[in-house]
Formats: structure tokens, C-alpha cells, sequence
């Protein structure tokens, strides 16, 4: 079976992936943290977003790897290191690049046609899984999403202003949506949600309620 999950920053879309992958027994893959480790990469390489040649060769030649919630690149692990903001600042900046996105594509279609798999992101729907069995779009409020961000990075003690914060995920909004490779949208064919003011569990029993067949 596949699922995908696609949605904006801080929708719940990571969160709700786990969750549901731990409740049909089947594997998440985390494509966003894929893109998070060539935007990694690209920083420890000099940290130029301009050279486009530059991250395409650091993207065929990165390892990406997951140990259940571990992310491990090149053989190191970076679970932490590419949760930073720095790194989701840049991340939108390789996600946009054409060969960056068909080789990781290729990945992440490999991996699901050997599992049965839950998958989120921002294409996953309309590119990386278009005959996906269940197709979800999560959605919220961009104040409530930056809340969840912010508490997300206090939690790892990384203090950021709100309000800054809030920019910067409309910022990656506007990017995710108007770039030419895989951008950011809803399939006719996705069951659309609205988390805003929703918890983890009714979210996920929503999605439960569609999968299992059960009218919500």
C-alpha cells in the first residue's frame, strides 16, 4: 500500500506520516529530509546556492540513508544537523532544481515499489506517487504552523522570534508553490485536511477513517 501526504511547512505532515506508518506497520520515507541533506551538504561545501552545477554533483553523490527516525548522510548521521533553520531556509533552494529533484524522485519511487510505504512532501501526490492508494493534502493556518515550528525548534533549544518565523514559512510557501519542478499542490484526486486547531490523534483518525473505509 502507499500513502502520500502532501502539505506546507508545519502542516503535521512528518508527525502524521509516523504515526499512521506505525499503525499499518509500514515504512515511512521522509523525502523533505532528503532535500534537507543536499542543502546540508551544500553549506558544508561553502554554502554557494548559486552554483547549480555545484549541488547537482554533491546530489549524485550524496548517500541518503534512514535507520527508522535516524537520517544519515555520506555515512554520518545528520538527524540533527539538517533540522536547523539554516537548513530549512535553503532547503527550497536545491528542492528547486531539476536534476536535484529526478534524482532524488528516482529514490524515493525505487524504495516504494520494494515497501509499502507512507510518504510526505510537496510532490508526492502529483509526481514521486501519482497512483498512490491514498492521496492526503494537509493544511493550517500559516500563524498556527509557524506556532508549531517554534515549539518544535524550543524543544531542541533553538530560540526563534515568531513572527520572523512566520515569514520565513510564508517565504517557503511562496517558493514550494511557484517553482517550475515539483512545486507545491493539491491533486483533484487528494482528501484534503485541515489541521488547524486539530490534535495529532484527530487528524490521524480522520485519515484512519478514509483508510480503513469507515465513514468519518
Amino acid at each position: 500500500m502507499q500513502i502520500a501526504i502532501d502539505g506546507p511547512a508545519g502542516a503535521g505532515k512528518s508527525t502524521i506520516a509516523k504515526k499512521l506508518a506505525a499503525v499499518y506497520g509500514m515504512t515511512y520515507l521522509d523525502t523533505g529530509a532528503m532535500y534537507r541533506c543536499i542543502a546540508h551538504c551544500v553549506l558544508n561545501q561553502g554554502d554557494n546556492f548559486d552554483d547549480t552545477d555545484d549541488i547537482i554533483r554533491l546530489a549524485k553523490e550524496a548517500e541518503i540513508s534512514f535507520e527508522g527516525d535516524r537520517v544519515f548522510c555520506n555515512n554520518k548521521e545528520v538527524t540533527k544537523e539538517i533540522r536547523t533553520p539554516l537548513v530549512s531556509r535553503h532547503t527550497s533552494d536545491v528542492a528547486r532544481i531539476k536534476e536535484v529533484r529526478e534524482l532524488l524522485v528516482i529514490q524515493q519511487r525505487k524504495f516504494a515499489k520494494d515497501h509499502s510505504v507512507v510518504m510526505d512532501g510537496r510532490d508526492i501526490g502529483s509526481v514521486v506517487l501519482p497512483e498512490a492508494d491514498f492521496k492526503f493534502f494537509l493544511d493550517a493556518d500559516v500563524l498556527e504552523r509557524a506556532r508549531r515550528r517554534k515549539k518544535e525548534l524550543e524543544e531542541r533549544g533553538i530560540v526563534k522570534n515568531l513572527e520572523n518565523l512566520k515569514n520565513e514559512i510564508q517565504q517557503r510557501d511562496d517558493n514550494d508553490r511557484n517553482r517550475t519542478e515539483g512545486p507545491l499542490v493539491k491533486v483533484k484526486d487528494a482528501i484534503v485536511i485541515d489541521t488547524t486547531g486539530k490534535s495529532i490523534k484527530e487528524v490521524c483518525d480522520i485519515m484512519r477513517s478514509y483508510i480503513d473505509g469507515v465513514k468519518a
